[in-house]
């Protein structure tokens, strides 16, 4: 098959699966700000920004005003008692396919770039360009973390419509067809029909699967 020209990849849910690194630091930061033990993780938050994240665990208590504050406590958590992520299936196949290639491909997330920065160093992942949430005026489902992305890379507004982009989440699924790309879905958070409803023109269960796909 002729391949994209460019490969675009979210981090969480696509890359590793990072909910109990990211929830670890929500609930010692929640504990240490308000005393008390945080709400379950919704479903329907996966993707959205650590902004977003902080304002509806504080909604749950009435503690709105604490957002910001929950927020950055969040995010000095998760580089003081930082766990490595879970490393998901075919992302090394992946990435070393697409260098011998010489396939320009990286990384545009809602985390913060230190956790990307600290999880790829210990992963020992091959991404060199990566954008994180500070990166972006408007987060996803925003497409300016993909564009921003893109164009660091190299690429024209005209490549834009042969770039792929692997998302788990329906935020980042939007961001990728806002930003004319195609939207590949990954099912670590939603269901196939879920994503492909959002807009993912193929669907796989990991990395793996796709890189087989392209490769067979």
């Amino acid at each position: 098959m002729i391949l994209p020209k460019g490969f675009l990849f979210d981090f969480d849910g696509v890359i590793v699966d990072s909910f109990e690194s990211h929830y670890s630091a929500w609930t010692s930061a929640f504990k240490e700000l308000f005393d008390a033990e945080i709400a379950p993780f919704p479903k329907f938050n996966a993707g959205k920004s650590p902004m977003i994240i902080a304002e509806y665990f504080c909604s749950v208590i009435g503690k709105e005003a604490q957002t910001e504050e929950l927020y950055f406590l969040k995010d000095k958590h998760i580089e003081t008692r930082f766990k490595v992520p879970k490393l998901l299936p075919g992302v090394i196949e992946f990435t070393s396919f697409l260098s011998e290639e010489k396939i320009p491909y990286g990384i545009a997330s809602n985390a913060t770039r230190q956790f990307l920065k600290n999880s790829i160093q210990h992963l020992n992942l091959n991404f060199t360009t990566v954008f994180g949430v500070e990166d972006y005026e408007k987060p996803k489902p925003s497409p300016e973390a993909y564009i921003t992305l893109a164009k660091a890379l190299g690429f024209k507004n005209d490549d834009f419509k042969n770039i792929w982009i692997f998302e788990d989440s329906l935020t980042g699924t939007k961001a990728a067809k806002l930003a004319g790309m195609i939207p590949i879905g990954i099912t670590t958070q939603y269901s196939d029909k879920e994503l492909k409803d959002a807009g993912s023109i193929l669907v796989f269960p990991t990395l793996l699967e796709a890189y087989e796909h392209l490769t067979k």
